[in-house]
């Protein structure tokens, strides 16, 4: 066996890992991870050894002194325990499940294996300015330190400045001794051929030609057939930058970007209900979709905070194990826990430095116009990254579970909040996916 089936097997480990994690989220134990591990049962994948072909034990078979035994079969080797059926007493095939080993992952690493999971790339967006500090000398101002100016833009500047104001002398001058033109003549003849010379230096040119050579050429044309004109380029070659004309508005000083490092803070306020109507199967749909929720956020924020609120007709704050864990019993207001979560955000989660998250679940059955009146406000009333409604209800049919239909008819154009429907934990993967793109959308 090869090097190269060998990294074939281990890929299929790691393989064995992502396939798993879909089945872990619906049908897991959740409970043995713990909110900063998460363990993953993982499918035993045998790592490939060397062996010896028990062929080459012995003769043609197997007996007293290597002498076969009449019955034996010839050219395979004897059975050893565990090969096949026991005298009956072997498991039927399928009745057992395949062995495991738990992968251990911390919730960054679950958060990047979701998202890959999922197609899904959430980034954290900052909130709370933690450090200023110097970067890379990208900026530029107009002043500053000798030290700072920035010398390559200056002269580039300069000679596009030469380039722009550069002519050719020789060939103006020559202008100058054609019979019967003056400086006027030759100001207006270079300004039509977009010579940028000046009054004053042709004034100049003019004064130095000798009388007896100022009518040389007979006409202008003459002296365009016979004197060529010399590009600034190719003097600027033959005589290279003799002096750039450089100017203090062309100045410019490099200073260091700041940068901001913001503090990915995240604050998640998980509300269950825990009314009378929250009977085994439905509170542990919300459970097997909260956890994951918990960890993927975990994983992408800096510091994640988790607030949790349990409530029937009222609402009350509750820990983590406990919200979890959590029996039924009471009527139910909606409203009641979301007015406990304005005031916990309000009070200790300023939406200025915290993103804030707030998932809720249940049968979405309410009290009577609660949803309406007091339920939507209050979602529209508190600022947040994402708000979300998990709807478990396993028979799917209840008359009057309507509060997740009502949320989604009045959110429909939202882009912050998200509603998801769980009938059984094949839904979880879909519904955490529903939550998650809708932020990652944003």
């Amino acid at each position: 066996m090869g090097l190269r089936d060998d990294l074939d097997r281990f890929r299929e480990v790691g393989e064995a890992k992502r396939q798993d994690l879909s089945e872990f989220i619906q049908y897991g134990d959740l409970g043995q991870s713990r909110p900063d591990e998460v363990k993953i049962p993982i499918k035993i994948v045998d790592l490939p050894e060397f062996v010896y072909d028990p062929r080459e034990q012995g003769g043609v078979g197997k007996g007293q002194g290597g002498t076969p035994d009449v019955g034996d079969p010839v050219g395979q080797p004897e059975p050893q325990p565990g090969d096949g059926d026991d005298d009956g007493d072997g498991d039927e095939p399928g009745e057992e499940g395949g062995e495991h080993e738990y992968y251990e992952m911390d919730p960054e690493e679950f958060a990047q294996e979701l998202d890959e999971e999922l197609g899904l790339d959430l980034e954290p967006k900052g909130k709370k300015v933690i450090e200023e500090k110097e970067g890379d000398f990208t900026d530029m101002t107009r002043t500053g330190p000798a030290s700072t100016l920035d010398f390559e833009r200056l002269f580039k500047e300069g000679l596009k400045r030469k380039l722009a104001m550069d002519f050719d002398g020789e060939y103006v001058t020559e202008a100058l001794r054609v019979d019967g033109w003056g400086p006027a003549k030759v100001f207006e003849w270079a300004r039509a051929n977009h010579i940028p010379v000046s009054r004053p230096w042709i004034a100049d040119a003019y004064e130095s030609i000798p009388a007896d050579e100022r009518d040389r050429w007979s006409s202008i044309e003459e002296m365009e057939q016979n004197v060529d004109e010399e590009s600034t380029a190719a003097r600027i070659r033959r005589e290279g930058v003799k002096e750039i004309p450089f100017r203090r508005e062309d100045e410019r000083y490099r200073y260091p970007e700041i940068i901001e490092e913001r503090e990915k803070n995240v604050v998640v306020v998980n509300i269950r209900d825990v009314s009378g109507s929250m009977r085994q199967s439905k509170r542990e749909l919300v459970e097997r979709t909260f956890t994951p929720l918990d960890w993927y956020l975990t994983g992408k924020y800096d510091n994640a905070e988790f607030v949790y609120i349990a409530h029937d007709a009222d609402a009350w704050e509750v820990e983590r194990e406990e919200f979890f864990g959590i029996r039924s019993g009471g009527g139910t207001r909606i409203s009641s826990a979301y007015e406990l979560a304005a005031a916990v955000l309000e009070e200790r989660y300023p939406w200025s430095e915290w993103n804030r998250y707030v998932f809720a679940a249940g049968d979405s059955e309410n009290s009577s116009n609660d949803t309406e009146q007091n339920v939507i406000p209050l979602m529209e009333e508190i600022p947040a990254n994402l708000h979300a409604y998990v709807e478990t209800q396993p028979s799917g049919n209840a008359i009057n579970a309507t509060h997740a239909q009502e949320v989604e008819s009045h959110f429909e154009d939202s882009d912050n909040v998200a509603v998801a429907y769980v009938q059984s934990p094949d839904d979880v993967v879909d519904a955490i996916y529903t939550i998650l793109s809708t932020e990652a959308n944003e």
